[in-house]
């Protein structure tokens, strides 16, 4: 569904993936690890259209288009979300409002402010968001935690088609670890893909993936399934880029 080949990316002259290739495939959940400073986030921001990143070659293609000349609205309308590692805080605006604006400019069918609020209260609650915070403005004053609750808040209300979710476990205690989890694998079905991209194991202990994959220096370089994180367990991100 999403393929990246070959990518090869820049920034401000220096190069930071190189010669990376990926596959994310429907109905997966796939999870990215790797030390700090290895590409990982320089990859999520790329696949949505980061204006920093310069792609010096390669193909990154969603259902067999090529995302790199799209800008990032026309990424989102194809299906594409990202769950921001530092998510902004967006003063005078409401996570209600927002919301209801992304989804109705992404989505065929509107919803009246009605329906919205219907959908919107019902995605909180299995998130255990209290409804009161929908109406406060975007993150301003929200801890890192209650951040990238309302991060997988916007995943689960505009149902993407791959969702990109970059560290979102960061900074989680465990029951806000287990209700971002929770809400994983409630959006999942077998029309829809997940990438997360993470340093640690602790997620994978609540959200099982289907295939790890581990970065390096700005390249794949090792996969596989579970038995991935034992390999970490025993030799570290240094000796899985080794060997």
């Amino acid at each position: 569904m999403l393929e990246i080949k070959n990518l090869h990316v820049e920034v401000e002259g220096k190069e930071i993936l190189k010669g990376l290739t990926l596959n994310l495939e429907l109905g997966k959940i796939h999870a990215l690890m790797g030390p700090n400073g290895s590409g990982k986030t320089t990859l999520a921001h790329v696949l949505m259209g980061h204006p920093k990143y310069k792609v010096v070659s390669g193909e990154i293609l969603l259902n067999g288009k090529n995302l790199i000349k799209m800008d990032p609205h026309e990424r989102a309308k194809e299906g594409l979300f990202l769950s921001f590692q530092i998510p902004v805080e967006i003063s005078g605006v409401s996570i209600s409002n927002f919301l209801r604006q992304a989804y109705n400019s992404l989505k065929e069918k509107k919803l009246s402010l009605l329906e919205f609020r219907y959908l919107l209260e019902k995605k909180a609650r299995e998130l255990g968001i209290d409804a009161k915070f929908l109406n406060r403005y975007v993150n301003q004053g929200f801890s890192g935690g209650e951040k990238k609750k309302m991060e997988i808040l916007q995943m689960a209300v505009l149902d993407p088609r791959v969702a990109i979710l970059d560290e979102t476990d960061s900074g989680l205690d465990i029951d806000a670890l287990r209700a971002v989890a929770k809400a994983v694998n409630l959006f999942m079905n077998d029309e829809k893909a997940v990438l997360i991209i993470t340093h640690y194991k602790r997620i994978l202990d609540y959200v099982n993936p289907d295939k790890i994959s581990i970065i390096s220096n700005g390249k794949i370089v090792a996969e596989g399934g579970e038995e991935m994180v034992d390999m970490l367990e025993e030799k570290g991100y240094v000796g899985i880029g080794k060997s």
